[in-house]
């Protein structure tokens, strides 16, 4: 085997949800040697690219057929069933993944729906305030870190988006921007804020009203605060104004303030109207945004949808591990991988795991067929945390294809149905 590496440049990173498209991987001996460019996160998320590439029923071995028949049958003989879409698939496996949920009337969610559900009840009662990571970098001369530092979870957010690079209407990168952080309880701002507005978690929703009561002219409800009219004076003056903060609250220590990407919807509508503004949600990595998207085109809805009673219906408030933990569901098939902050759904319910590493998963599944990761193994599409739809691209050979796995699954399901008496 020769020893010169095969390199594979704009290989798009799953690692976080800046998912960074500009990532060279370095391939020698059948193995990745190299993620250049990649953050630590990327390089972690990358490793050597190894997987296992096991069937089990069980926890004893089968073949990849004998465990998509064991798979259907377990499915179609559910109660009630639920898909659950984890991490580091493609779109396209998602996609036939919803498809099995629509043919067996089961409930389907993704991997955060309990962690953001709170920014998608915002955006549909409000609407959003969105952007892309691109007009960030090209068009915001301010930005304000509402109780979060990308830094933590982001590495590359800063260097590839903002507040470093130079934009196209802002030439001067750092030095043209104004940097405030608002630490939120022990949730703090990047620490080169060059403002800083330190409140209690319990003070959140009030301080954001009195800076909405600032930008209309009028008195706050409560004692004047000056730091409060400062920084509402700062962001009506810019030209390009974003509001950051972390849409997935459960990563954060003092996160606890329901309502506030409502609240934060609000506050840059409100500056709408004087200047350009937008509020931005962080999210983790491993296409968790691409199963919403999909969720959405397929069905309409972003997350917890069911398909009980042969339509797709919304129900936010039974999402994955509320069914699980209730025992409404008593068999789970898990479509992707686990993460530290988005577990499996812990319960009763029989599990069947297709997806990178299913085979190690403790306590063993009913059934695990372990496949390749979405971008290191598979090609296909993903989603950036900004909604921007990705292509992945596939620099090592892998286990077999989820998406072929989750269609060839499907195709047995629909065929038990059939001859269900």
């Amino acid at each position: 085997m020769s020893d010169m590496p095969d390199v594979m440049e704009h290989v798009t990173c799953l690692g976080c949800g800046c998912a960074c498209d500009d990532i060279g991987v370095v391939v020698r001996n059948g193995r990745i040697a190299e993620a250049r460019r990649a953050c630590s996160l990327g390089a972690a998320w990358f490793g050597d690219g190894r997987v296992p590439a096991e069937s089990r029923i069980d926890g004893a071995p089968a073949t990849v057929e004998s465990a998509l028949d064991a798979a259907a049958t377990a499915l179609t003989a559910a109660r009630r069933a639920l898909i659950y879409l984890a991490l580091d698939t493609s779109c396209e496996t998602q996609r036939a993944a919803v498809a099995i949920a629509d043919a067996l009337g089961a409930s389907v969610d993704g991997v955060s729906s309990s962690t953001v559900l709170d920014g998608v009840l915002a955006a549909q009662r409000r609407g959003r305030v969105a952007a892309t990571l691109g007009e960030i970098r090209n068009r915001a001369d301010c930005l304000v870190f509402w109780g979060t530092d990308p830094a933590n979870r982001y590495p590359r957010y800063t260097s590839r988006y903002a507040p470093d690079p130079v934009g196209l209407f802002v030439p001067g990168g750092r030095r043209g921007r104004v940097v405030v952080a608002v630490d939120v309880g022990t949730a703090r701002g990047p620490a080169d804020a060059d403002l800083r507005l330190t409140i209690e978690a319990t003070d959140e929703r009030d301080v954001i009203d009195a800076m909405r009561a600032s930008l209309a002219g009028r008195a706050p409800a409560g004692p004047p605060d000056p730091r409060v009219a400062d920084l509402a004076r700062t962001l009506s003056t810019a030209h390009y104004a974003v509001i950051v903060y972390d849409a997935e609250p459960a990563a954060q220590p003092d996160a606890r303030s329901r309502g506030r990407a409502e609240a934060l919807t609000a506050l840059g509508q409100q500056l709408n109207a004087t200047i350009r503004a937008s509020v931005m949600g962080l999210r983790g990595g491993g296409n968790r945004s691409g199963a919403e998207a999909v969720l959405t085109w397929q069905t309409g809805f972003p997350m917890a949808v069911d398909f009980s009673r042969g339509h797709p219906r919304y129900r936010p408030d039974d999402t994955a591990p509320d069914l699980v933990r209730s025992g409404v569901a008593d068999v789970v098939l898990v479509v992707g991988a686990p993460a530290p902050d988005a577990p499996l759904p812990v319960g009763e319910a029989r599990r069947i795991i297709i997806g990178p590493r299913a085979s190690t998963i403790a306590p063993m599944p009913h059934v695990a067929i372990d496949t390749g990761v979405a971008g290191i193994h598979e090609a296909g599409l993903a989603f950036r945390m900004d909604d921007v739809p990705l292509p992945l691209r596939a620099p090592l050979p892998g286990p077999a294809p989820a998406a072929d796995i989750v269609v060839a699954l499907g195709a047995r399901v629909r065929a038990r149905l059939v001859v269900r008496p």
